[in-house]
């Protein structure tokens, strides 16, 4: 197959966006505040966090389902004929998914949430990126990586009032 004309086959995209997807999920996994990660879970607690701030069942439901709408997104832009548009938004993706692993890195495992919060602005910045980029080239692709800018705005106010409420890196433990 011609990519220049036809894209990628759909076996090596499909390939590639569940490596992406399945990548994303391990090293979020790797840092989440749940019982398996004591440490970042008893930190996590201890935190003064909004009253918006979402119980824990919500955020382990969101991500995986927005992360897969961003995988179904990156497919469906990896299908598409080669062009420098294409590219970017591929480049776009590609650096989402690693920076919501490096996210819960920064914030949950090194306890960061100042750079936690502005990794989050970038993350927002860079999804809006990747929807008006995918935009002229596909419009579901585009269409569904929007709810996660949404979330992602929405991580960044949160984060950082956290960061207001705790300061730049609250002790491990007292």
């Amino acid at each position: 197959m011609d990519e220049k004309r036809n894209g990628m086959s759909p076996w090596v995209a499909g390939g590639i966006a569940a490596g992406v997807l399945g990548l994303s999920a391990l090293v979020g996994r790797r840092n989440a505040p749940d019982p398996s990660h004591p440490g970042i879970r008893h930190w996590y607690r201890r935190l003064d966090k909004p009253g918006f701030t979402p119980p824990d069942k919500v955020f382990g439901a969101v991500w995986p389902v927005l992360e897969s709408l961003a995988a179904f997104g990156g497919y469906r832009i990896l299908r598409q004929p080669a062009s420098p548009r294409r590219n970017a938004a591929i480049a776009l993706w590609l650096g989402n998914s690693a920076m919501i692993g490096g996210w819960t890195e920064l914030f949950f495992r090194e306890h960061r949430p100042d750079t936690g919060t502005v990794a989050a602005a970038a993350m927002t910045g860079g999804t809006v990126a990747l929807a008006a980029t995918a935009w002229p080239i596909d419009r579901p692709a585009a269409i569904s990586v929007i709810p996660l800018a949404g979330w992602l705005g929405f991580a960044t106010v949160l984060a950082g009032e956290v960061w207001r409420r705790n300061g730049s890196a609250p002790p491990a433990a007292e």
